[in-house]
């Protein structure tokens, strides 16, 4: 096998094929790498490596086309089939060479993200995980081109059905989905899942994504195995025909094929019994495809069956979420995923619902409630604004369905109700999300309407009224509180009186210090000493803010006394000491304390629990400032001010908190090159190297028809 692998090799580089095959791809390699990571800025290879496979269609037969069928045209085959050299030998001698050729372009690619740290942070999982794929896709389409090069002795041939077969391989996944999406008969739907096998990118594409998938690189190691078996069996047919046997050996040869292709068959279709958790291994940085230990926890702890429907055809669905699915399955015996095929079952949804979701929606239900994921609500989106549109920056199906596990196997679900009538800030989408990612009921509540609170409300959340309450309102959220109600006060800054409103705080003996606050110390502010970044404190809604920051403009401060009462306060946002409150901030000039100012330190946001009757406790989350709960300050602190607020709301609810399990961010910050550099690495990866390349074969070519 050595000498003929040795043999090969030399072939390859004594004449041009070789020098071409690394020449064309390492050109268009350095103009995607160009285009993608010293431009762009992506740090990682993967988009480069994508985008190139397609070479492979072209580049792969050429290479391929000589090995056996000019070997068979010249007749020399003959010398090698009656050598003793095994047929095994022979075969693996002659790919082993051509993986050397394409060993060459990989190594190159392999080289280029230690480079790209000089741009900033690389990607190296996603990117070496992503060469793998590359170079296990490279060799499926060599072992291919070689079967086919030993079945004829033309190179044409061998080079058109080589490149009609790896032509087939590329487009099959969206073949495939095409006659699942037309299909509704199990015959189209089987035949579907048949050809799917022969799809020879789509395993590529999720190694590319970071996932190492070892089905994936099974997958390609049996192909390839496959592949070189069937060489072997057709050199090994026209070796017994020389020596007068071939009618014994035509017998062997298919059955032999027929074995190998049912046991190649039998392990990838074993590999689909084998838990995600042991045959994958997650290699992006945020851990897109992996659970966090939080859902592993809440997993473990399920007790209730729940069926995950997805609304979407199985090959269609995000690798993403689709692998989150398959992972919480492997976890728990209670999670049952079924992908429901839009076409085949369009009016499915309506067992759950009147509008029609979108698809790749999720239906989570179980044995008491049913609950609708809008595919919208599984990832998060930002405006782009170089490009005006929307980009996915973060992951949220984990979080998203673990919520609705827990929504749908929970005994009651509590109810906040949003008072109205006062001129009160609505609150914004993001906050309203974060309740329903909670399991929380949220309504609107006008206090004009009703005797008194509802029975079921949880708690109320009076969010910065700009006109005072009146005598009959105030007293109705007083009486609900002395009876151990709960609420979240969100006070505002305006210009008229708000006697009753303020009466609401003073039952929990808290007075709001009036005007707004301005931090003298430069540790507890954002640019404006109006822009406080408050301490926070320790409590059990900050405990996922640890060495974080929350945002809090034009904040108001809050005072109490803690020293001749039952209620008991607990801190949760304080300034510093040197802060003071200013009532006139739109005419004043200076940040310096002057004469009328209210000395701090202040709370910004406060818990406080008070007696009621019965033995019940009321608990009260009083916060100074509104623009803490906006979406322009929870964007300046990546969304700790939305997890402040749901934990308050969390608490007071009185159930375990589903945003445990946090958005996984898809961003990846870019790389930035000197103009410089741009301009070097475009020469030398586009022009300087591959043209060396294809020089040097060149005149090692020539010198070579001159001897």
């Amino acid at each position: 096998m050595t000498a003929i692998y040795e043999r090969e090799l030399k072939s390859y580089f004594y004449s041009f094929t070789g020098w071409l095959f690394i020449a064309v791809n390492l050109c268009f390699m350095g103009l995607y790498f160009q285009v993608y990571n010293i431009i762009s800025g992506y740090p990682t290879i993967s988009y480069v490596l994508q985008s190139v496979a397609f070479i492979f269609l072209l580049t792969a037969p050429i290479l391929t086309m000589r090995t056996f069928s000019e070997e068979r045209k010249n007749k020399t085959d003959q010398l090698l089939i009656t050598a003793p050299v095994s047929v095994g030998g022979i075969v693996m001698g002659k790919f082993l060479a051509l993986e050397t050729v394409l060993l060459v372009p990989t190594a190159f690619m392999g080289i280029l993200p230690l480079f790209l740290t000089r741009g900033g942070e690389v990607q190296f999982g996603i990117s070496y995980a992503a060469l793998l794929g590359f170079y296990l896709y490279g060799s499926l389409a060599l072992s291919v081109g070689l079967f086919l090069s030993s079945l004829t002795e033309s190179v044409v041939i061998a080079a058109v059905l080589s490149f009609g077969a790896l032509f087939l391989g590329y487009i099959m996944a969206g073949i495939s989905s095409l006659l699942t999406n037309l299909g509704t008969t199990a015959f189209t739907t089987v035949l579907a899942r048949i050809l799917s096998c022969f799809d020879m990118v789509g395993r590529f594409d999720t190694l590319a994504t970071g996932y190492l998938e070892v089905e994936a690189v099974v997958y390609y190691l049996t192909a390839v195995a496959l592949a070189l078996f069937c060489t072997i069996q057709s050199i090994q047919k026209r070796r017994y025909r020389v020596v007068g046997g071939g009618i014994r050996l035509g017998a062997y040869s298919a059955t032999g094929i027929i074995l190998a292709i049912a046991l190649t068959i039998a392990v990838n279709l074993g590999l689909n019994y084998v838990p995600e958790q042991y045959s994958s291994f997650d290699l992006t940085e945020s851990k897109r495809f992996a659970l966090m230990e939080e859902t592993k926890t809440f997993l473990a702890g399920m007790t209730e069956d729940v069926t995950i429907y997805v609304l979407d055809e199985e090959d269609s669905v995000d690798t993403g979420l689709q692998k989150t699915l398959e992972l919480m399955a492997d976890r728990s015996g209670h999670v049952k995923v079924t992908y429901v095929s839009p076409t085949k079952n369009p009016n499915f949804y309506q067992n759950y619902t009147a509008e029609n979701p979108t698809s790749g929606s999720l239906i989570v239900e179980s044995a008491k409630r049913s609950k609708v994921v809008d595919s919208g609500e599984l990832y998060v989106y930002e405006m782009n604004y170089s490009t005006y549109s929307y980009d996915v920056t973060g992951y949220d199906g984990e979080g998203q369905i673990v919520s609705a596990i827990s929504y749908v196997t929970t005994e009651d679900v509590p109810v906040f109700y949003a008072v109205g009538g006062h001129g009160e800030l609505a609150l914004e989408d993001g906050f309203i999300k974060a309740l329903e990612k909670e399991n929380i009921s949220y309504e609107q509540l006008m206090l004009y309407t009703v005797d008194e609170i509802p029975e079921d409300a949880q708690g109320l959340i009076l969010n910065a009224p700009t006109s005072d309450f009146s005598k009959e309102d105030a007293d109705k959220v007083i009486a609900y509180l002395e009876k151990g109600g709960n609420a979240l006060i969100v006070s505002t800054l305006t210009e008229g009186e708000m006697t009753n409103f303020h009466n609401i705080l003073a039952f929990y003996d808290v007075t709001d210090a009036g005007g707004t606050i301005i931090e003298t110390d430069r540790n507890y502010y954002y640019q404006s000493p109006y822009y406080l970044a408050p301490m926070i404190e320790e409590a059990d809604v900050t405990s996922s803010l640890k060495n974080q920051l929350v945002l809090a403009p034009f904040a108001r401060g809050l005072l109490y006394d803690d020293t001749e009462t039952e209620n008991r306060y607990t801190p949760i946002l304080t300034t510093s000491e040197g802060a003071f409150s200013r009532s006139e901030v739109s005419e004043s000039t200076t940040f310096e304390k002057e004469e009328g100012d209210v000395d701090g330190p202040f709370a910004v946001a406060l818990k406080v629990e008070k007696p009621a009757a019965d033995g019940e406790i009321s608990t009260v989350y009083a916060v100074g400032g509104e623009s803490l709960f906006t979406s322009a300050a929870d964007n300046w602190v990546s969304g700790n001010n939305i997890k402040l607020f749901a934990g308050m709301i969390s608490t007071m609810a009185d159930h375990e908190s589903s945003t445990i399990v946090p958005v996984k961010s898809l961003t990846m910050s870019s790389l930035v090159f000197k103009a410089q550099t741009i301009l070097i690495t475009s020469l030398l990866c586009v022009i300087v190297i591959p043209l060396a390349v294809l020089v040097t074969g060149l005149v090692i070519w020539l010198r070579r028809r001159r001897k």
